[in-house]
Order: C-alpha cells, then structure tokens, then sequence
C-alpha cells in the first residue's frame, strides 16, 4: 500500500494539472491594427526605394551627358588653340604704336644727394658741399638702353679770388647699351670704366664713408669716350660666374699739349676743344679690360667673395712718344649679412719729357659691421653700422713743386645710422700722416638719399 500511495504521488507531480487561457475581443482587434500598419509601412517603404531608384538613374544619365559635353568642349578648345597657335606662326602679329603710358614706364630717373658738414683741423667748421647726381634710365627696347649720369654741385668761390659761389654741372657718363645676349652687352658713348669696381659700385650714397679713396681721384680716369663690350658668364648652377670687360677709349691725354709730366690729365680726352675748333691732337687710343670672378661660399648663405684685375694702357701725349698704363686689383668679401670687407691696390706709371719715367701707387682697404649682428633687439642699435677705411697714396705728382715726393696715408673711423634703407646719416673723423702740409686731419658729417 505504501508503495502505491508513492508511485501515484510520482506520477501527479510529472503531470501538472491543465491552465487553460481565453484571449479577449479587445487584445485581438489591437493586435490586428497594428499587423495592418506594418504592412501600410513596408509598401511605403518600398515605394520609396522605387522612386530614389529612378532619381538615381536619371541622376547617372545626366552625368553621363555633361561628361560627354565636356569632352566635346575640351576638343573644340584643343582645336581652336592649335588654329590660333598655327595662325601665329604663319602670320606676324602688326607692331601696336607706344602708347604714353609705355613710354613713361620704359623711362626711370635714380641717383643721389648729399648735403655735408666739414670741420678741417685748424680752420673753420661749416657746411661745405651741396651735391645732387641724377642718373637716367630709358628703355628703347628689348635690347637698346640708354643711361647718363650728372653731378651738380655748389662751392665757394673764397679759393678762386671771387665772391658768391658757383654750380657746377658735369656730365659724370653718358652711353647706349645693346643687349646682344645673356653673355655680352655692347656700349658705347661716355663710359664708366672699370678699373677696379669702386667707380661703378660704390661713388656716390652707396660709399660707406663720405669722401672717396685718395688713390682712386688722383690716380685713375672716371670715364672715357669710346666703346665696350661686358657681361657675365656662370660656372656650373652652384651662383659662380666670371664677369668682365673689353674697352677701347680716347684715355689719358696732356693738359696743354706737351709731354711734361704735370700735364697729364686723366679725364679731359672726351675730343673737341673748348673753342670747337679743332679735335683733340691725341689721336691714340688707349685699350683695357677687366676680369672678375665671383664665389658664394657652399652652404652659407650671404658669404661671398669676389677677386678681380683690371689694367689700361694708352699714348697719353699729343706727339705719341710716351705710355700711360695702370694696373688694378680689386677684393670684396662678405661674412655674412653684417660683415664685409674690400679693398684695392692701384699701380701707374707713364713717362714724361722732363721727369723721365713715374711710377704712382695706392691703395685702400675698407671693412664695415652692422651692429645688427650683435642681437640686442635695439632699434638704435639695430640701425647702427660702424665703418673704417685705410688708404694710401705714394709719389702723388704735385704741379706746383714739380716733384713728386708726396707720401699720404689715412685712417678713417665712422658710423652710419640707416634713418631709412635709402637716408644714411654718416660721420667719420680722417686721421691723416702726410709730408704735404697741404693735408690735415678732418672731421665730416653727412645727409646722403639714394632713390
């Protein structure tokens, strides 16, 4: 029995007794509304998915169109530029007149002023020197330039036994330039000649100190009446390049006509007499030339250096029987932005009637600091430049004596303060150790514009 009563009670706990359920009206009318609005949402969806469709395809069509329009394009214009091209070619485009515009752009005016103040030891202070030098550019073409130079200065007449003052007006170089190509440049006409390279690159405001070297004023002519050819040829594509010059001038003629030495006269060769009445009677002509080559040091930048020599040799005399020839070597460093040193060694020698043959030397070495380079972040400072020149000049001829004993040696100590890259105010005090007791130290201050 009691195993009985265990096995029933086995068997009603495996089978749990039956739950029966019923689902409403109301739950099965929702659940079919919401069956309804599901289908209603995916055939919208669907139709949705058509319509982008076709957008998509007209979308493609039309791209496809513009692309073939666009290649259309591209061929006419190919077309079109290779007839204008062909047209070109065949048919020279008529020369267009100079307009006034043209004509005022091709013409340029450049130079410098200087207005300075002199105080020369044992006599008086004042300002002695007014000078305006105008310089005219005109662009005639692609390959014809032409350029002169002038120099107008005032000065007092104390020294000629007059009063008042005097301006004077001079015609500093005057010549044409053809350009025949990248290599050579013709020029002819009154022209600076370039021995050394202080006449050409540093006269005037771009001198850093306010007069010119001894030697360069007693021992060589500024210009000369004749022609030139000059240019520049590169070395490799590193910035090396040789530069140089050919020239054949009227060159160094006599004063009054005879071979004495004291008649020498460096610039006066231009041709006519004063009187326009007969030609110069030096019928010589002098030749000279220069070569320079030019080196930035690798992997510096504004580290250059440039060495050069240049020489002339011509009859200077109206009879032809003596020689004037000088010689000339030119050094210009840069190290760096702020630093930079130059010089030149200047040899002549000429013979002469009564003091047989003469032999002339100078020379100057000239180096310049901005003081910039030391960083101070001083705009006072910044705009500093200091500046020193030693020259010398040896057996300069003096008229008066009829010797030519003279032995001249400067030191000059400056300072240049840049108002603006083109209004230099400059000062330097000359010291001077000479057996002329026509020299003497000499303080100068100086307002120099370049434009």
């Amino acid at each position: 029995m009691f195993g009985l009563a265990l096995g029933a009670a086995i068997v009603g706990t495996a089978f749990p007794p039956q739950v029966s359920a019923e689902v409403s009206d109301a739950d099965f009318n929702a659940l079919k509304q919401a069956v309804l609005k599901l289908g209603e949402q995916v055939q919208n969806l669907q139709q949705t998915n058509s319509i982008a469709q076709q957008v998509h395809e007209q979308d493609v069509q039309q791209l496809q169109a513009l692309q073939t329009k666009l290649a259309e394009t591209q061929q006419i214009a190919t077309n079109t530029e290779q007839k204008v091209i062909e047209a070109a070619q065949t048919q020279p485009l008529p020369k267009q007149p100079l307009d006034e515009a043209t004509v005022n752009h091709n013409f340029m005016m450049l130079g410098d002023a200087e207005f300075q103040y002199a105080k020369v030891a044992g006599q008086h202070g004042a300002f002695a020197l007014a000078d305006f030098a105008p310089i005219f550019l005109y662009r005639a073409g692609d390959n014809v330039l032409f350029e002169a130079g002038f120099d107008t200065t005032i000065q007092n007449n104390a020294t000629n036994k007059g009063a008042g003052y005097t301006t004077t007006f001079n015609l500093s170089f005057a010549q044409i330039d053809y350009v025949m190509n990248d290599y050579i440049t013709f020029c002819a006409g009154y022209i600076v000649l370039p021995l050394g390279t202080y006449t050409e690159r540093a006269a005037g405001w771009l001198n850093k100190i306010p007069d010119d070297p001894l030697a360069v004023d007693a021992l060589l002519p500024g210009a000369g009446a004749g022609a030139e050819l000059r240019g520049a040829v590169p070395l490799g594509d590193a910035g090396k390049f040789i530069n140089y010059s050919v020239w054949g001038v009227n060159g160094v003629s006599s004063a009054d006509g005879t071979a004495n030495a004291g008649a020498l006269d460096l610039g006066g060769n231009v041709g006519v007499t004063s009187d326009g009445s007969t030609a110069n009677l030096n019928g010589n002509p002098s030749g000279g030339a220069r070569l320079g080559v030019f080196m930035p040091f690798p992997y510096k930048p504004h580290y250059d250096m440039e060495l050069g020599i240049s020489g002339q040799s011509g009859q200077w005399d109206n009879s032809g029987n003596y020689l004037w020839s000088a010689g000339v070597l030119d050094a210009a460093f840069h190290f760096g932005p702020n630093v930079e040193v130059k010089g030149e060694y200047i040899l002549t020698r000429y013979g002469s009637q009564d003091l047989g043959v003469n032999t002339q030397q100078g020379w100057w070495i000239q180096a310049a600091y901005k003081l910039a380079g030391l960083n101070l972040e001083l705009p006072a400072i910044n705009n500093m430049e200091l500046v020193g020149r030693y020259d010398g000049l040896l057996n300069n001829y003096d008229a008066d004596k009829n010797t030519f004993d003279y032995n001249t040696q400067r030191y000059t100590l400056g300072m240049i303060y840049y108002i603006t890259n083109t209004l230099l105010l400059e000062g330097d005090y000359e010291f001077l150790n000479s057996n002329d007791p026509a020299q003497a130290n000499q303080l100068l201050l100086q307002l120099s514009l370049g434009f």
